[in-house]
């Protein structure tokens, strides 16, 4: 079940206050402005924001949700081949909200909401550009830092297993060079008595 405005209504019930947005949602996309109170214009502007997000997406579907809330088609197409093309570079803040004072009689404040249609300006573009610029400077920068990590890893990998081997090389060496040694030593004796034997014959 949906969580409910915290709030009043806009209307006395649900169902009304439903009727009462979508005919100010009608309203905004058939005059690109009216004029209403604050408390009306913070509950429109959400439901607003919502239809021209379907309207920029352009499909059947989209075009059907639409229309389950703006029930009239002239409005509905004007909706997605006027406004939505014009907000397609925007990736929000469809609508401005503007306080022009108190209404005369109940003293209730009063608002101009309002479609934002003109395109944006050259410097915000290029601030989007810019941002996402930096943005794939700093992927790429990642990435290449995980690369050189991972080679410096491996090359200190390769560098541990030379060493073992290099290690593991003199201490055979050393072994093979004791066991020469030793057998020198055990001939030396043989020759000694071959030697001692020979002079006794002689």
């Amino acid at each position: 079940m949906p969580t409910p405005t915290k709030g009043p209504r806009v209307g006395g019930g649900p169902a009304h206050e439903r009727l009462i947005l979508a005919n100010l949602a009608t309203s905004l996309f058939e005059n690109d402005r009216i004029t209403t109170t604050e408390a009306k214009a913070k509950r429109l502007r959400p439901l607003a924001e919502r239809m021209i997000t379907f309207a920029k997406r352009g499909d059947l579907h989209a075009r059907r949700r639409v229309l389950t809330v703006v029930r009239d088609k002239g409005v509905v197409h004007r909706l997605f081949a006027e406004i939505a093309p014009d907000m397609a570079a925007r990736e929000g803040g469809y609508t401005r909200i503007t306080k022009i004072g108190a209404r005369k009689g109940d003293n209730a404040p009063m608002v101009v909401i309002e479609l934002v249609r003109e395109p944006l300006s050259a410097k915000k573009a290029t601030v989007k550009e810019a941002e996402a610029a930096t943005k794939r400077a700093a992927k790429q920068s990642e990435s290449k830092k995980a690369a050189a990590d991972t080679k410096a890893a491996e090359a200190a990998e390769d560098a541990e297993v030379e060493s073992t081997e290099a290690t593991g090389a003199p201490v055979v060496e050393a072994e093979t060079g004791e066991a020469t040694q030793s057998s020198d030593a055990t001939d030396a004796p043989a020759a000694e008595g071959a030697d001692a034997d020979e002079a006794k014959d002689a």
